[in-house]
């Protein structure tokens, strides 16, 4: 997989954006950022796309804007020379596939049946454009089609909302979605760029899941630790299960046998999507101690603290 799809793989969503009037792509590209995802599908559906896609990728040069909606040759060319990092197209054409593969330009094109997955196979396609999606079957019909098409991967695009977004990204075969939902015409239209930051951070947000798991707290000896645990455990009306090298109090208090991570201890936080969190927090600007990874048998990172303390605190990442 190339590394435009790679990142926005990292991204997970990709807004699809329908612009009428190419005024409106500066600060949409902006509410875009600002809300923690800088990419976007721009169609070719108005006359004011390539203008658009232009003045995004200019003004946001670190920003990923792919065109969508893209139906020839003719419309790969305007959009490339505007910027266009990627190409998606509604359907599976050969023309345009075979002519954006030999300009080395990314591509997805629309699929759903497996006759055209054997093509997009044929013509060396590693990914897709699942669409219409939820028409189409949804997330049972990608895993339908996934299991004989083993080397294919999807990026779903058509009725992805909030409320279906983690079924679909919970399935290894899919890259990341596309929706509008964050960026429908009624809030383009109302110029409400505010409005649109805030649906794509909860999109963000709905997306990587955080969940506070526990909090360890660092003892000076097995000691303290016993004692305290005894008195939170009768505080909160939970059992004491000792470890190794700590004590839980049920499942949320974590009381270390001796002073571990962090000057006070350490707060662990759930994600749905661990490689991908990081990579959304690393864009805020936050660094991860590599040293402390752990791996699955896959080699899948699977736990990860954060390089600095916050509040006295280590912070450590788990996949779900």
């Amino acid at each position: 997989m190339n590394s435009t799809l790679e990142k926005l793989e990292q991204f997970g969503i990709v807004p699809v954006v329908v612009l009428d009037d190419a005024k409106d792509a500066a600060p949409l590209a902006k509410a875009l950022c600002d809300g923690g995802l800088a990419c976007a599908e721009v169609t070719f559906r108005t006359d004011a796309a390539e203008e658009s896609i232009r003045i995004m990728t200019s003004e946001y040069p670190d920003m990923i804007v792919g065109a969508g909606t893209v139906l020839t040759t003719e419309q790969v060319d305007r959009a490339v020379s505007a910027g266009a990092k990627f190409i998606v197209s509604p359907g599976l054409n050969p023309k345009v596939v075979k002519y954006c593969l030999e300009k080395n330009i990314p591509v997805t094109p629309g699929v759903v049946t497996p006759s055209e997955m054997e093509q997009a196979i044929e013509l060396g396609l590693e990914v897709v454009k699942f669409f219409p999606a939820e028409p189409s079957g949804g997330l049972a019909m990608i895993k339908a089609v996934a299991a004989p098409y083993t080397m294919l991967r999807f990026m779903p695009t058509g009725g992805i909302n909030a409320k279906n977004l983690t079924n679909y990204l919970d399935f290894n075969k899919i890259i990341a979605c596309g929706g509008s939902w964050m960026v429908s015409k009624d809030l383009v239209a109302a110029k409400d760029w505010a409005g649109i930051t805030a649906l794509t951070k909860e999109a963000v947000s709905t997306m990587l899941g955080f969940k506070l798991l526990h909090v360890g707290v660092n003892n000076a000896s097995e000691e303290a630790a016993a004692s305290d645990s005894a008195k939170f455990a009768t505080l909160l009306g939970q059992d004491v299960k000792v470890g190794n090298s700590s004590m839980f109090v049920g499942s949320l208090i974590e009381m270390m046998k001796n002073p571990g991570r962090g000057t006070c201890g350490h707060i662990a936080i759930q994600t749905n999507y661990l490689t991908r969190a990081m990579y959304h927090l690393e864009k805020r600007g936050f660094v991860f101690d590599e040293s402390s990874f752990k791996y699955d048998a896959k080699g899948n990172i699977t736990v990860a603290y954060l390089k600095d303390e916050i509040a006295g605190f280590a912070v450590h990442f788990n996949q779900k």
